[in-house]
C-alpha cells in the first residue's frame, strides 16, 4: 500500500492533477526511487482500472439517459443544468492519470528485460485503454509528454486524433511483444495469479488488444488515419473480460460497482440519489421495444410497473419515488446487506468480477465494422455479429458472480424470443433494417441497451458520435429524450457535449491547457 501511495503521489504531482495536501502524511521521500517488480504492481493497477471505470460508468449513467434524480434528494445543480464547472467529475481525469502512472511504472521496471516482456505488453494494452477513456471525454490530452513525473510538471497536450493513432500503434507494439515472447528462448516470466483478468493467458491478451484497436478504428472511422489497419490472427474476445482479484464483502475488497451503488461492507446503503429514466425504460417496457426478460434482471420491481421506478432528469417533486436500499439496478429480492448478492443483472454481488470489456460490445463493434467496410479477421457479417451481440448481452446479465447462469434463465432462448417478439422493429429485428442508416441505428441502439449500467459512458460516447439511439430535438418528452428538463444547453437535443478540464490544469499548466472550452459547443473529434 505504501508503494502505491508513493506512485500515486508522484503521478499526481508530475502531471499537475490535484492538490498534494491529502498525500503529505507519508513518511518517506515521494521522489525517491521505488523498489518493486512488475508482478507486484500489475494486480493493483488492474484493480485501479476497474475502480476508474466505475467512475466513468456513473458519469455516463447520469448524463447519457440511463439515470435521473430520485425522490427525496436535491442539490443536483450542474448535473441537471449541464452548466459544468472545472470541478464537475474531475475525478475521471485524476483517477485515470493516477492509474496510468501505475502502468508506466510497470513499463519502466520491465523495459529492456526480455523476461518481463509480457508485463510490459499488458501495461501497454491497459495504457491504450485508459488514454481512450480520456480522449473520449476531453479530446486533447497530455500524452507524449505526460507521465514524466517531476521532470515535466507542465506537459503539452496532444490532439485527440493523434492520441488515437499513437495508442493504436501502442497496441500493435504490445501484440508484437506478446508474439515475440511466445517464441522466445528462454521463455518470458509467465503470469499466473497476479493476472487477475486472464490468469496468464497471453492469447486472451492478444484478443483484448485486437478488440481495443477495433474500437479505436470504428470510433474514429474517417476521422483519423491509422498506421496499420490489420489485426492479429487471434481474433477478438468472445467472452466477457472481467477484473477479479478476489472481490468479497469486506472493507475495501468489494466489487467497485457494488460498493458504489448497493451497500458498503458494513451494510450501509450507498448512493440512493439516482433512479432509471422513462427514456431508457422504453427499451424494455414496450414503448420502443419489448424486453421484459432483460428488464426484470436489470431493474428491481420492473415487473410490477415501471412508473414506480422512474423519473425524468431534473424533475423534483414529492411524487418522485425514492430509491430503495441497494438501488433499482439491483434486481435481487434479498435486500439484507450482509447476505444480498448472488444475483443476475448488473449489480450481481460484492464478489462479482468487474467488466473491463463485454463480449456484447465487442460483437456490436464487429457489426459496425462490417457495415462500414473495416476488414477484420474471420469477416463475420454485420447481421451475424449483431445477433451475437444480443445473445452476449443476455448471457452477461443472466450470469451470477461465479460465472454460472442463474437457475431458471436461458439466455439463448430468451435472446431468440426477444427478436421474435420484436419482429418488424428494425431496432431488434435486423432483417427489418432496410437502409444503412437503420442498420447503424439498430447496432448502436442495441449496444446502448447492452451497456446499461455496465459501461454507461460508452453508451453516452456512442450517442455523441452517431446521434443514436434517437433523441427528439422538438416536442421533447420524457419518453423521446433523456435531456434534463432544466437543461441550459444551446444544442437542439438540449444535451451537453463534454466535461471541462479540471481547475488544477488551469492553475498549474495554464500555458498548455486548451482554452475557451464549452460543454455545449466543444466537440470530441469524432462527435457530432
Amino acid at each position: 500500500m505504501k508503494t502505491t501511495i508513493k506512485i500515486l503521489f508522484v503521478a499526481l504531482v508530475g502531471i499537475s492533477l490535484v492538490s498534494c495536501s491529502s498525500y503529505l502524511d507519508i513518511n518517506t521521500n515521494p521522489n525517491a526511487a521505488i523498489s518493486s517488480t512488475p508482478s507486484l504492481l500489475i494486480s493493483s493497477a488492474l484493480v485501479g482500472t476497474a475502480r476508474t471505470l466505475e467512475g466513468f460508468n456513473a458519469y455516463g449513467m447520469q448524463t447519457g439517459g440511463y439515470g435521473a434524480n430520485a425522490g427525496g434528494y436535491g442539490g443536483f445543480n450542474e448535473y441537471v443544468t449541464y452548466q459544468y464547472t472545472n470541478a464537475t467529475n474531475n475525478n475521471l481525469w485524476i483517477n485515470t492519470y493516477a492509474n496510468l502512472i501505475n502502468y508506466q511504472q510497470i513499463i519502466n521496471l520491465s523495459q529492456g528485460n526480455a523476461l518481463y516482456v509480457y508485463y510490459q505488453a499488458i501495461a501497454e494494452i491497459m495504457m491504450a485503454h485508459n488514454y481512450q477513456l480520456l480522449v473520449d471525454e476531453y479530446n486533447n490530452v497530455p500524452y507524449t509528454k505526460a507521465l514524466a513525473g517531476v521532470s515535466n510538471l507542465t506537459p503539452s497536450y496532444d490532439n485527440g486524433q493523434t492520441v488515437y493513432v499513437q495508442i493504436a500503434a501502442l497496441l500493435d507494439d504490445a501484440i508484437a511483444k506478446i508474439n515475440q515472447g511466445m517464441s522466445a528462448t528462454p521463455a518470458p516470466v509467465a503470469l499466473t495469479a497476479e493476472d487477475i483478468v486472464f490468469g496468464g493467458s497471453m492469447v486472451n491478451w492478444l484478443k483484448l488488444a485486437n478488440t481495443l484497436k477495433l474500437k479505436l478504428m470504428v470510433r474514429a472511422n474517417t476521422k483519423a488515419t491509422f498506421t496499420s489497419t490489420s489485426f492479429d490472427p487471434s481474433g477478438f474476445i468472445t467472452t466477457d473480460v472481467l477484473v477479479n482479484p478476489g472481490f468479497k464483502n469486506d472493507n475495501g475488497r468489494q466489487n467497485p460497482k457494488w460498493g458504489s451503488w448497493a451497500w458498503d461492507y458494513a451494510g450501509n446503503a450507498i448512493n440512493k440519489a439516482w433512479m432509471p429514466t422513462p427514456y431508457v425504460l422504453g427499451f424494455y417496457d414496450g414503448n420502443k421495444l419489448a424486453d421484459a426478460a432483460r428488464g426484470s434482471v436489470v431493474y428491481y420491481q420492473f415487473s410490477t410497473g415501471t412508473a414506480k421506478i422512474t423519473n425524468q432528469l431534473g424533475y423534483e417533486n414529492s411524487t418522485v419515488p425514492s430509491c430503495p436500499e441497494g438501488t433499482f439496478w439491483y434486481s435481487g429480492t434479498n435486500r439484507t446487506p450482509a447476505s444480498a448478492g448472488n444475483s443476475p443483472g448488473t449489480l450481481k454481488g460484492p464478489d462479482a468480477g468487474y467488466p473491463l470489456f463485454t463480449a456484447a460490445e465487442c460483437y456490436f463493434l464487429q457489426a459496425e465494422a462490417a457495415l462500414v467496410g473495416i476488414t477484420i479477421p474471420g469477416s463475420p457479417s454485420d447481421a451475424t455479429s449483431f445477433g451475437n451481440g444480443i445473445v452476449a448481452s443476455f448471457q452477461y446479465l443472466y450470469s451470477l458472480p461465479n460465472g454460472t447462469q442463474a437457475p431458471g434463465l436461458n439466455y439463448a432462448a430468451d435472446a431468440a424470443a426477444y427478436i421474435t417478439n420484436n419482429a418488424g422493429n428494425y431496432l431488434a429485428d435486423y432483417t427489418a433494417a432496410g437502409t444503412t442508416a437503420q442498420k447503424l441505428e439498430a447496432i448502436i441502439t442495441q449496444k446502448y441497451i447492452a451497456l446499461n449500467f455496465i459501461h454507461s459512458h460508452e453508451g453516452w460516447n456512442e450517442y455523441r458520435r452517431t446521434q443514436y439511439p434517437h433523441v427528439a430535438t422538438s416536442g421533447l418528452t420524457a419518453r423521446n429524450s433523456f435531456a434534463s428538463i432544466k437543461s441550459q444547453s444551446t444544442r437542439p437535443d438540449k444535451l451537453p457535449t463534454r466535461l471541462l478540464y479540471p481547475q488544477t490544469e488551469a492553475l498549474y499548466n495554464p500555458a498548455n491547457v486548451p482554452q475557451n472550452i464549452s460543454p455545449f459547443t466543444s466537440l470530441i473529434f469524432w462527435a457530432q
